[in-house]
């Protein structure tokens, strides 16, 4: 597939990411159902780029982060009777081990670089500053954490755009933490500031990713 058409497959997400924010944004109740939509509309390029990669694990590897990716968006509108962090917790937990998986095994290209030892100091950190507020959730939130860092420091082990990627996603759910368990710590802007770095990020690593698996990419990392 030509790198016009690939980009072409990622005009649903930008679409669906663009309204979703600005529906945040404005706190119009639309936003939620564009929610559901954001993981979907992203595994469209992947499905279309499909027939174009021959190594299928990696293929399925980014489907299963993106459908537990999904689960974590909809863990509210599935499970109403359910606790919702938790149920949230738990579904991204394992869309970043599948990251952490994928980046691994099927995109590293480089040692890890010596600068994530941030990501390292941001668990920290955060386990310092979040740990009195979190209460009984003490051990997901350092559990969670743990593989959130996991999954940037890995992406910088991958191609630029998915390193970039990797650290939005972190960025995102820095966010999103501050703003559950420190809610009045935070302006009420950084609720789209969430979204924005979530699609962000979720999208430059399927972008990243897809590029990477490219039978050029491919064969470019085998014959250096």
């Amino acid at each position: 597939m030509p790198r016009r058409r690939l980009l072409l497959a990622f005009a649903p997400y930008v679409a669906v990411s663009a309204v979703h924010v600005a529906l945040l944004a404005i706190h119009n109740d639309l936003a939620g159902p564009t929610k559901l939509l954001l993981m979907p509309s992203l595994a469209i390029p992947v499905i279309l780029r499909i027939r174009h990669i021959t190594d299928r694990a990696s293929v399925a590897l980014l489907l299963a982060a993106l459908l537990f990716s999904w689960l974590g968006d909809s863990a509210g509108t599935l499970f109403p009777d359910a606790p919702e962090l938790p149920l949230m917790l738990g579904f991204f937990g394992i869309a970043h081990i599948i990251y952490i998986a994928l980046f691994i095994r099927h995109l590293a290209r480089r040692r890890l670089p010596w600068w994530t030892l941030i990501y390292g100091l941001w668990w920290i950190g955060m386990l310092s500053f979040l740990g009195p507020h979190v209460g009984g959730l003490l051990l997901a939130v350092a559990a969670y954490g743990l593989v959130l860092a996991g999954t940037a420091a890995s992406a910088a082990r991958t191609v630029p755009l998915v390193a970039v990627g990797g650290a939005f996603f972190l960025t995102s759910d820095t966010i999103l933490a501050i703003r559950l368990f420190l809610p009045n710590a935070l302006p009420d802007w950084s609720s789209p500031a969430v979204m924005l770095t979530y699609t962000l990020g979720q999208g430059l690593i399927v972008a990243g990713a897809l590029v990477a698996l490219s039978p050029s990419s491919v064969g470019h990392r085998l014959a250096s």
